[in-house]
């Protein structure tokens, strides 16, 4: 029964009354009615306040979960990263032996490659017999350095030697030819004087004067000392001659000392031809090692522990500088995340990192390592220019590294181009 249809209750008219103030009012009495009961009071309704309280809750909720997702930062643009090394071929030569294949781990200092080795044997060969040759003729110069230098001093001292004797020879000959000249001026002289008596002599034999033996013996006196003057002339003549060969003596002396004292030049280059066949025997030194290497090269190794991705098969024929396989440590590989720079203002390297990988939905633990210098579109073939009239405000990703924490690829199940979603905590 609704409210508007419910007879409502006056007090005042409803009101009962005092009979003597009626009777005395001489009134007739109104009919008794039935006095209807209150209806009852409803309860009153507790649904505004439980609405505050809901949103009360949500409201905190609200802010708790902000509170506690702004000490986070994440993005889906991010994938792991790692070295990826060629190998390439050292030297030439047709392939032996292959001895990985795709997607095998190896370990460092295996042999992936082998190369026909034989010709690399024969320039071993021959750089080892030219090896020898030049060392043998380095050491035979190396001898000739001392015999030459002993040698040239002995010539220089023997050549001053003859010198000094030819100097002695002239300066007796000279006197030689001093006395042999005095020898001839007193015979001469002596010469002059019997020539002189005998004409005397001749007149006074002639008066009679003298004896006749006299005479002879003036005649045989004049002819003896023309005689003696002959005779010093021609010692004085040879004596002469004697001073000119103990000059020319002196002159070949004097040459041979020159020619000696070029000695020390000839030292010098028996020296360089000594340091020539040493810089020759080098040079065949540094040959053979390189022979050596090419041989060595016919084998190719890993460089690391890795997987193997290989281009090459046998019987190629491989050029120096040709990739032949590539080999992925997966022990060195990290996380590239490009965060957009809105995203950058509490991030520091060092800040604890959970990596979600979608291959395996595993959560990996990390650590945030270093942010790159610029962002990825400056690092682009074509980085875009900004400073143009129809220049629209772009929000920038700045790649951040982000390395694992040690152990937690132990597995190899993580591979380099995998996506990942890092989150950093970065309060």
């Amino acid at each position: 029964m609704s409210m508007t249809a419910e007879k409502r209750y006056d007090p005042v008219m409803d009101a009962p009354r005092d009979e003597s103030a009626v009777l005395s009012a001489e009134t007739p009495p109104a009919p008794r009615q039935e006095v209807p009961e209150a209806p009852l009071r409803q309860p009153r309704s507790h649904a505004p306040l439980a609405a505050g309280v809901v949103v009360l809750l949500l409201l905190a909720a609200g802010i708790g979960l902000w509170l506690y997702f702004r000490q986070y930062e994440s993005t889906d643009d991010a994938q792991i990263d790692g070295h990826v090394h060629p190998i390439s071929s050292r030297v030439a030569g047709y392939v032996l032996k292959v001895n990985v294949d795709d997607n095998q781990y190896v370990h460092a200092g295996d042999v992936l490659v082998e190369i026909d080795p034989r010709d690399y044997d024969t320039a071993l060969a021959k750089a080892q017999a030219e090896l020898a040759d030049a060392e043998a003729s380095a050491q035979a110069q190396s001898i000739n350095v001392p015999v030459t230098s002993v040698s040239t001093s002995s010539q220089i001292r023997g050549a001053q030697a003859d010198v000094e004797n030819a100097r002695a020879g002239v300066a007796a000959a000279e006197k030689l030819a001093d006395a042999a000249g005095a020898s001839e001026a007193q015979a001469e002289a002596n010469d002059a004087r019997a020539q002189a008596d005998l004409p005397r002599y001749r007149a006074l034999v002639e008066k009679t004067e003298v004896s006749q033996q006299q005479y002879d013996q003036a005649l045989a006196t004049a002819r003896a000392s023309t005689a003696t003057v002959a005779g010093a002339r021609a010692s004085l003549a040879a004596a002469e001659q004697q001073v000119q060969q103990a000059r020319q003596r002196l002159t070949q002396a004097q040459a041979a000392l020159e020619s000696a004292r070029t000695g020390p030049r000839q030292v010098a280059i028996t020296e360089s031809r000594a340091h020539s066949a040493s810089a020759l025997a080098d040079q065949k030194r540094a040959e053979l090692e390189q022979a050596r290497l090419n041989r060595e090269y016919c084998r190719i190794v890993a460089p690391v522990d890795g997987v193997v991705n290989k281009n090459v098969e046998t019987g190629m024929y491989v050029q120096p500088g040709q990739q032949l396989l590539s080999v992925v440590p997966l022990d060195d590989i990290w996380v590239t995340a490009n965060f957009k720079e809105t995203q950058l203002h509490w991030m520091r390297p060092g800040q604890q990192v959970t990596i979600s990988v979608d291959s395996n939905g595993r959560s990996y633990r990390g650590r945030v390592d270093s942010i790159a210098g610029a962002s990825g579109a400056r690092f682009s073939l074509l980085p875009p220019e900004n400073a143009t009239g129809n220049y629209v405000k772009v929000v920038q990703r700045i790649p951040v590294k982000i390395v694992l924490d040690s152990g937690e690829n132990r597995d190899h199940q993580l591979r380099v181009g995998m996506s990942v979603i890092p989150t950093v905590r970065v309060r």
